[in-house]
Formats: C-alpha cells, sequence, structure tokens
C-alpha cells in the first residue's frame, strides 16, 4: 500500500517524538517550517536538544544537514565560501561553503558580528550568495534553524530587525517535565549500551518530490473569509494598537507577519489532520510567528511587558469569529 505524503509526515512526526523527548512543541515547529519553505530561531538553554532536533530532521529528509558554530571571529567566507587561486591553471575556483547544503543549523547564531549575519540574511531572504562580482544560487530546499541561548550575554551580537524578520517562527523551549527527563535518561542510557542503528525508517524518508506535494496541500487548505479577517486584523492591531495595549507596542509586525501567520496556521492545521484553518489554528502559532515582529516601548520593558505578553492582550481584545 502506496503512503499518503500526510502519512509520510505523520511517520517523520512519530519519529522526532520518540527520540526528540519532551520537546514536541519544537518538533511541530521544526516540521511547519520545512511545510512553509521557513527558517526557524529557536531560544533556549544549553542542553534542550536544539542541536538533536534539527540533526534528527535531517537524517528524516533526502538532503545534506551541515552545522555551523558561529564565534566572534567567524568571516562571512567560512560560511558562504570562496574563491581560490589555482596555479596549475592560473585561474580561480569558487570553493562552495556550508551554506551549500539543505539543512543548515546556525547553532548560537548571535556570537557572529554583523558581517557574518548579513551574509546569512541574504542567503536566507534571496536563496542565493555573492562572491565578487558573482551570484551562486542555493538549493531549492533550504532551511535554516539557528539557535540563541538566551542566559549568557557576553559576547554575543543582538540580530538586527531586518534579519530577524526573515525568520518565519521564532520558538522559546524550556526544561522538560519529570516523567520526560525519566524517558531521556532511559534512551541515553539504551543509546550507550546498545549498538548503534540508523533511527530513519527509510519508509518514511522525505524526498525533496514528497516536500513539494506536501507544500502544495498545505497551501490548498481552505481558510474561509471570516478567519483570513481575523487573521489580518491580529497583525494590524500591532500597528495601530487600541485600548491598553497601545502603550505597550513600539512598532508593530509588517506584512511578513502576517504571511508568516497564514502559512505557519495552514500548517499546523495541515499537520493535525484538517483540511481548513480555525481560530484555534492561529491561536497555537501566532505567538511564535510574531514575538520577534512586534518591538515593545519602554514603558512596556521597564514594567516587564514583553511581545508575547503583547500578543496575549490582542488575542483578548480582538473579537473571535
Amino acid at each position: 500500500m502506496v503512503m499518503s505524503i500526510y502519512e509520510k509526515f505523520a511517520g517523520v512526526r512519530r519519529e522526532l517524538a520518540n527520540t526528540i523527548i519532551g520537546q514536541s512543541v519544537l518538533v511541530d515547529r521544526l516540521l511547519m517550517a520545512l511545510l512553509a519553505d521557513g527558517h526557524l530561531l529557536v531560544e533556549g538553554a544549553p542542553g534542550l536538544a536544539k542541536t538533536r532536533a534539527v540533526k534528527e530532521l535531517a537524517g528524516c529528509i533526502d538532503g545534506v544537514f551541515q552545522r555551523i558554530q558561529f564565534t566572534p571571529d567567524l568571516l562571512p567566507a567560512d560560511i558562504t565560501g570562496t574563491e581560490i587561486y589555482l596555479p596549475t591553471s592560473g585561474e580561480f575556483k569558487f570553493q562552495p561553503g556550508p551554506l551549500f547544503n539543505q539543512i543548515i543549523l546556525a547553532d548560537e547564531i548571535n556570537r557572529a558580528p554583523a558581517k557574518v549575519q548579513s551574509a546569512l540574511l541574504e542567503a536566507m531572504a534571496e536563496r542565493q550568495i555573492s562572491i565578487g562580482q558573482q551570484t551562486h544560487e542555493l538549493s531549492e530546499l533550504f532551511m535554516v534553524m539557528a539557535t540563541q541561548n538566551p542566559i549568557e550575554q557576553e559576547g554575543t551580537y543582538s540580530l538586527p530587525e531586518a534579519q530577524l524578520d526573515r525568520f518565519l517562527m521564532h520558538v522559546l523551549i524550556d526544561y522538560p517535565p519529570a516523567e520526560h527527563e525519566i524517558e531521556i535518561l532511559r534512551m541515553v542510557r539504551s543509546e550507550a549500551t546498545e549498538p548503534s542503528a540508523p533511527h530513519v525508517n527509510v519508509a518514511t524518508q522525505l524526498t525533496l518530490t514528497d516536500i513539494r506535494q506536501a507544500r502544495h496541500e498545505v497551501n490548498r487548505v481552505y481558510l474561509s473569509e471570516q478567519v483570513e479577517q481575523y487573521l489580518v486584523r491580529l497583525v494590524t492591531e500591532t500597528r495601530n494598537p487600541s485600548g491598553a495595549v497601545a502603550r505597550h507596542i513600539a512598532f508593530g509586525a509588517s506584512p511578513r507577519g502576517t504571511i508568516s501567520l497564514d502559512a505557519c496556521a495552514r500548517a499546523h492545521a495541515w499537520l493535525n489532520g484538517q483540511d481548513y484553518v480555525a481560530p484555534a489554528d492561529i491561536h497555537a502559532v501566532i505567538h511564535d510567528a510574531l514575538r520577534h515582529r512586534i518591538l515593545v516601548t519602554y514603558e512596556a520593558e521597564a514594567e516587564g511587558i514583553t511581545s508575547s505578553d503583547v500578543i496575549n492582550q490582542l488575542l483578548s481584545q480582538v473579537a473571535v469569529p
């Protein structure tokens, strides 16, 4: 029996949930970013399986995974590649960098200086890399998952708003509950004592054709006019806020935020077996889709109010259809 594309993704989702224990939100966001052809910024303390999650996802895809450790002394050419002089021919040959792969883990992205972040921004935004007068196209399947540590800020560079806006979602992850931590201990002990076996089920490994088909199905998920207007109203309220939330918002989300929220809501609905988008799907993804696109005022910062709190206020103000 031939698997449907939804069944394939459901199988990958189960496999990831079995190896990334206690981080179901991260697993779902990774798949949603893949379905929406977007990039992911993940923020969480060290040791929460951020690196393992993207490596396991890459193992479920017919593509090449590349991890880049961002450091303050990193140069743009270290990630994009450079032209190498060949003495035998007297010519220059382009040597591709690690960005010329499909699944990229940008570890501790906020430790890289501005020039490196700028080079990554072009790759994320334009799916291309410019070296000298040459422009090199990146793979059709190109997904960046960047991580940053919220604890240690020494030696870090804040990501500019333009780069933050290029991420489909900004996901905050926390420690797993105690019962899941027991499962993690048992899994780690089992991996240490048993011979290593491949995690990937070949029957559910995703090809580029599978991902194209899934993205097509996600785009066809039905969105009623009422729910569409509700989605747009939530975003436009961040630009022209009213009521108590007005004094907490300095800058609202751009139209790219509307597009991202729409894509995330459709992907969330599809992953959960629905052929339509409900307000609950919007509520499930709105924090991840908009928290990095809303700048709060100094007054809000002084009161300890974050962009996530602002989104909660908006959800309570805007009527649900």
